[in-house]
């Protein structure tokens, strides 16, 4: 069970992994398929020119936009908080007549010898104050109604009366003006108080303030004074009041209970942790699936907030007018960039197309075709290129026939030249075994090896050679000059066997030995050795011709290391007489040659003392049989 289960788990392995290299060849395919470069030229230049267009086009709207809202938002937040602040200022005028009006009862010696006194008022003691009190109510018909009341109970009213065995002294609102110590004390709604007008108001259709009446000796209350203000007189400053289309003003206390809310509002109820403790200020909430703009700002005096509600999306009416040109005006640029974008695309891709059209009947082997437009431009200037071009190609075509013909001739001359090496080699042959009949073996070994070395030197026209035949034929080399210099040279070869089975450029040391004996041994007194080293180094086979030979001054060996640095200009030099000196020549051909061949990192290096020898190292790449003949096979094409 447990193998089943981790074969199991290696399958999905699998499978995950297949099927993300599915995703990923897909996603792959997908990109190549939509990549720029696929489409035709008049199309990739039309989405150029519209990109180049557009994108600027569109972040200028889109910034407009942005900035318009920004503004326009801005403006109206400011505007809603200056019509709040007057309405702040309207409740704050009413709300500081009744302070004073509260003032003035409260110093009226009526009204203090009502709160002070011990007995029962008389009818005209009682009849005085409520006419003093209505005096206040016809002055200012705002007020719905005025109650004084003293510490010991008693209370008189132009308006309201207390339950019969209501005790008025223990009401709330009593207690918290006596509580507030004298300072006017605005109540908001009432509540659950023992008070009825004679007109019947409602709880929430007055909003009710209070002060309390000090004993300037003793620092203690003598009793409240209360006023009732009509509610209306705080509508009619917040309900002339339009907010766009379906906005409008609420009227908070100090607590977030709702003091003024007009008919149908969005919501009567606004927490108030929605306004972060600040006194004034803007924010956007959601309510019942509508997204609604709250600005606020709070009354100094009254501690009430003034709140303007209104839909978000009416506060940005403007904003969308806006939004509506700019989209306008980005169609028709979008409309101007793809008309100018397809004549442009058109002006640039139709001489291409036909430039393009001339090549294709070029490819065919047509080279009449000509370019005959008059265009000044890019395009004008390819077109007549293209023309010069078709010249240049008829004149290289004649040319390249003429020399087909020339090497085809060459060729001819070649394979009739080729008689006669054959013709040399058979002559020495014959030369070879008759000197050997008669019994003069050294003209036979002579022959024999001028035998090999034009053989191995010919190598049938190839220019790699095994290294065992370049071996092979610096010795039949070596035995015709010792012929010649009997008892003076002396020559000994070194030959690594890891390095006998690469292959060598042909007649590569005969050269260097040849300008070793002429121009080292020859020219010292007595005999003299030359070492012959062949071995691997890392990636490179190194020949070297070590001789003890007459050697070089610094002078003539900085000389000679300055051509082989560029032995092709050195040859020319020497071929065209500009130098007579011609003893280095047969280095400057080995180091042609394997430049030529093998790049600039191979070739000769040089190093020679006067009076003590020369030495000669050739770095040479590492050819196998393979290596060969694909050199080979370069060579033939």
């Amino acid at each position: 069970m447990i193998i089943m289960r981790n074969e199991t788990s290696e399958s999905e392995v699998r499978t995950n992994q297949t099927n993300q290299t599915n995703q990923t060849n897909r996603i792959k395919k997908l990109s190549n398929r939509f990549r720029l470069n696929r489409l035709q030229l008049r199309y990739q230049l039309m989405i150029l020119f519209l990109l180049v267009s557009l994108l600027p086009s569109i972040g200028l709207g889109y910034l407009v936009n942005w900035t318009v809202s920004r503004v326009l938002e801005q403006q109206a937040v400011d505007h809603t908080i200056q019509l709040i602040g007057k309405v702040n200022q309207a409740l704050d005028n009413d709300m500081e007549n009744l302070q004073n009006t509260t003032y003035l009862i409260g110093f009226d010696n009526r009204v203090r010898s009502l709160m002070t006194g011990s007995g029962t008022l008389s009818d005209q003691e009682s009849y005085e104050i409520k006419q003093y009190l209505q005096d206040f109510t016809t002055l200012y018909p705002e007020i719905a109604g005025i109650l004084v009341v003293g510490a010991n109970g008693q209370y008189v009213s132009n308006e309201m009366y207390a339950n019969e065995t209501a005790d008025l002294t223990h009401e709330a609102w009593y207690e918290a003006a006596v509580d507030n110590e004298g300072l006017f004390t605005i109540l908001g709604q009432p509540s659950g108080r023992q008070l009825t007008s004679h007109v019947h108001y409602q709880d929430d259709e007055v909003v009710t303030v209070v002060r309390a009446v000090m004993d300037p000796n003793n620092g203690r209350a003598i009793g409240v004074v209360l006023i009732d203000l009509k509610l209306w007189t705080i509508s009619k400053s917040a309900r002339d009041v339009k907010l766009g289309r379906t906005g409008y003003l609420m009227v908070l206390d100090r607590d977030g209970r709702e003091i003024y809310v007009p008919d149908e509002p969005y919501t009567r109820k606004l927490p108030a942790e929605w306004f972060d403790n600040e006194e004034s200020g803007a924010v956007t909430r959601k309510v019942d699936g509508r997204e609604l703009q709250l600005i606020y700002a709070a009354s100094p005096f009254t501690g009430w907030k003034t709140v303007g509600v209104f839909l978000t999306h009416e506060s940005v009416f403007e904003a969308r007018q806006i939004h509506f040109y700019v989209i306008c005006f980005l169609f028709l640029v979008c409309l101007s960039a793809l008309t100018a974008s397809l004549l442009l695309s058109r002006s640039i891709s139709n001489p291409i197309a036909q430039l393009m059209a001339f090549m294709r009947q070029t490819e065919s082997g047509d080279l009449s075709v000509r370019y005959e437009g008059s265009r000044s431009d890019e395009i004008g200037m390819l077109g007549r290129s293209f023309n010069r071009m078709l010249v240049e190609i008829r004149h290289l075509i004649r040319l390249n026939e003429r020399k087909e013909r020339q090497k085809r001739e060459a060729e001819l001359r070649s394979l009739q030249d080729n008689i006669k090496p054959h013709f040399l080699y058979n002559t020495l042959d014959t030369i070879h075994w008759m000197a050997r009949k008669k019994g003069a073996d050294e003209v036979s070994e002579m022959v024999e090896s001028l035998s090999k070395l034009f053989r191995i030197g010919l190598s049938k026209g190839g220019d790699i050679i095994p290294l065992t035949d370049e071996i092979e034929h610096i010795r039949s080399y070596v035995r015709i000059q010792k012929t010649r210099y009997q008892g003076r040279l002396t020559v000994d070869m070194r030959i690594d066997a890891e390095a006998a089975e690469f292959h060598v450029l042909k007649l590569l040391l005969q050269p260097l030995v040849e300008n070793a004996i002429y121009h080292g041994i020859k020219a010292r007194r007595g005999p003299g050795t030359i070492t012959i080293d062949v071995a691997v180094r890392e990636d490179c086979l190194v020949l070297s011709v070590i001789d003890n030979g007459a050697g070089m001054d610094e002078k003539r060996l900085a000389e000679l290391r300055r051509k082989l640095e560029n032995p092709l200009d050195a040859i020319e030099r020497q071929g065209a007489g500009a130098e007579t000196s011609v003893r280095s020549y047969g280095m400057l051909n080995v180091q042609a040659r394997l430049r030529l061949a093998f790049g600039e990192r191979y070739g000769l290096k040089i190093d020679s003392i006067e009076g003590e020898g020369t030495k000669v190292e050739v770095c040479h790449p590492l050819l196998t049989q393979y290596s060969a003949m694909a050199a080979k096979e370069e060579e033939k094409k």
